[in-house]
């Protein structure tokens, strides 16, 4: 086969470092790799709107991150070719996925990748509040010894908001430190929390109880600003909010207000409304424990977020269907129409065969 069978954009910048992990798949299937100009500054900072629609015409798929995969985006670059968007995470707030369908592009994700990542950081954050770690740091620096009495992790309530993989994972370490455990979730994993030990509860009741509350929910219309004005009332004055799941879940100038007056003792943030949080109040308060959007991103995972959306690409353009993997199912007839228009464009691939259009997306195989 000569040439190339396409181009995959790859638009988060931190995926460069770890090429060897994605790039052989890609490569190994006749596909080409392609990254984004390098910017001077703030290399980290995700591809802008205008920057997609400039790259992306003449790909056959991109790998995402928190990229604005907007209907303009999808819109220009189906019409270009594009066939699927694979994110690298688990979360696909950035991409309209209703847009994606309607043009016959299949949005994939890696679940399952870094659950584990996101609760070790969790309770990073909150031990580092309760232990006063950064505090304890600054002072010794400032060359004092400020052997003050800090806040154990035993017998606190933990609150989680959001009972999936990571708010299960959270979970189980708040069991293992001697917390009681309280959740709620709009659809609770009954079994799960009778196994676990944790109690289910509506959510003013969590908030009321919880002396740390941690936020495991995906960002949907209904999750914006689940913690406002009115959610922070119901909170302890000594408690800590700990945010590793999504920017927007948080109203931030509630949340500034609350910090800043004392209603809340403090929050430990990870990811915010814009990132970076440059111009944010937030970053200016000492109550505020704050990390650049890394709770799910250590080396272990990061390698699988990066391996899954190239085995995605590379199954879905060969004609499989990795349903453990796709967001968007109901497009799979439109998906496969279009594919089978690349593939008669590419008539050196071989046999339109391996596609059924009663194949049972449940059925294909995994890895």
């Amino acid at each position: 086969m000569s040439g190339t069978r396409g181009r995959v954009l790859v638009g988060p910048a931190p995926l460069r470092q770890i090429e060897s992990v994605f790039g052989p798949i890609l490569r190994e299937a006749g596909l080409e790799v392609e990254y984004p100009p390098r910017r001077q500054i703030l290399e980290e900072v995700q591809m802008t709107e205008e920057e997609l629609l400039g790259q992306l015409p003449g790909c056959v798929a991109a790998i995402a991150g928190s990229e604005p995969y907007t209907r303009r985006v999808i819109e220009r670059a189906a019409a270009a070719g594009l066939l699927v968007i694979a994110r690298a995470g688990v979360g696909y707030d950035g991409v309209d996925v209703a847009a994606a369908s309607e043009h016959g592009v299949v949005v994939c994700y890696a679940p399952g990748t870094n659950h584990e990542a996101v609760a070790e950081h969790t309770f990073a954050l909150m031990l580092g509040w309760l232990r006063n770690i950064r505090g304890q740091d600054q002072a010794i620096r400032r060359g004092e010894w400020p052997r003050r009495v800090v806040e154990p992790a035993r017998g606190k309530v933990l609150g989680i908001i959001g009972l999936g993989r990571i708010g299960k994972a959270v979970a189980r370490r708040g069991r293992a430190f001697g917390m009681t455990v309280l959740a709620y979730d709009i659809a609770p994993d009954h079994a799960f929390a009778a196994a676990e030990g944790v109690e289910l509860v509506p959510l003013e009741t969590l908030l009321r109880q919880a002396d740390v509350v941690s936020l495991h929910v995906p960002k949907t219309p209904q999750t914006v600003n689940l913690i406002c004005r009115q959610t922070l009332q119901w909170m302890k004055p000594t408690a800590l909010l700990i945010n590793t799941a999504r920017g927007g879940i948080v109203n931030e100038s509630d949340l500034y207000e609350a910090l800043q007056s004392g209603r809340l003792a403090g929050a430990a943030l990870d990811v915010f409304a814009e990132e970076p949080p440059l111009g944010s109040p937030l970053v200016q308060l000492e109550n505020v424990l704050l990390t650049a959007h890394t709770a799910g991103v250590d080396r272990r995972s990061r390698e699988e977020m990066a391996r899954v959306p190239a085995q995605a690409i590379v199954r879905l353009l060969a004609g499989e269907w990795p349903a453990e993997w796709i967001v968007n199912p109901q497009v799979q007839a439109a998906f496969v129409r279009r594919w089978r228009e690349w593939q008669g464009e590419r008539p050196e691939n071989g046999s339109h065969g391996r596609w059924s259009e009663t194949r049972n997306p449940d059925s294909s195989r995994t890895p």
